[in-house]
């Protein structure tokens, strides 16, 4: 298979008819190797417009989707940012790259041996790896100048928002199937946010999102 071709068609068919033309994250698509990032019976399908299994049960999310939430984030090399849900380490790796250092939470133990596995096979040294619920954010670590969270929400935690800095931004997908939107938040004082609905698309919730919603 021919993966430089395939990543091309992928940037060119799928991202940027997203609307997706900020330089930097094209780059990223085209400097991390998505196929690096999966399991080795899904190359084949690693720049198609699909969600691809990971070891533990949940599903990369679509390139085009990935590479929309990295955009909105308008990243930084100063950036300080928090990622909700590592999955296979891709898109941790496009942030490592892309900015200061990464603080990464992941649930599902066997997903975070992959991703670590994976990050170190690619040199990204710029990025931690926590196991644990990322629906509480890391307190120990905030505040955060981005914060990208990987699954959706039926709304989004109020511990979160706080761990943004003022002037940070998250993008977050919130709604419950068939009805769900990525928003952008904007941190603009203390206690005021600006969240700016950005595009439709349906994602796998995040691991115990659902459960937990009453303590949003």
């Amino acid at each position: 298979m021919n993966f430089e071709q395939a990543r091309f068609n992928m940037v060119e068919q799928q991202v940027r008819p997203w609307n997706v033309f900020d330089e930097n994250v094209l780059a990223m698509l085209t400097n991390v190797k998505r196929e690096e990032f999966v399991s080795p019976e899904y190359k084949a399908i690693a720049f198609s417009d699909v969600e691809i299994p990971l070891p533990g049960g949940q599903k990369m999310l679509f390139p085009r989707v990935e590479a929309r939430m990295l955009q909105e984030l308008n990243l930084s090399k100063k950036d300080k940012v928090l990622e909700i849900g590592t999955g296979s380490g891709y898109v941790t790796a496009m942030l490592g790259k892309l900015t200061d250092f990464v603080y990464s939470i992941e649930i599902n133990a066997k997903n975070k041996e992959f991703a670590v596995s994976n990050l170190t096979k690619a040199g990204i040294k710029n990025v931690s790896i926590i196991e644990g619920d990322g629906l509480n954010g890391l307190a120990a670590k905030a505040p955060f100048d981005k914060i990208l969270v990987g699954g959706s929400l039926p709304v989004i935690p109020q511990t979160l928002k706080q761990q943004l800095k003022v002037g940070g931004h998250m993008v977050a997908v919130i709604g419950t199937k068939p009805a769900m939107h990525a928003v952008h938040i904007t941190r603009i004082a203390e206690n005021e946010f600006i969240e700016k609905q950005i595009f439709e698309t349906i994602i796998d919730e995040l691991t115990g999102a659902h459960q937990n919603q009453f303590k949003f």
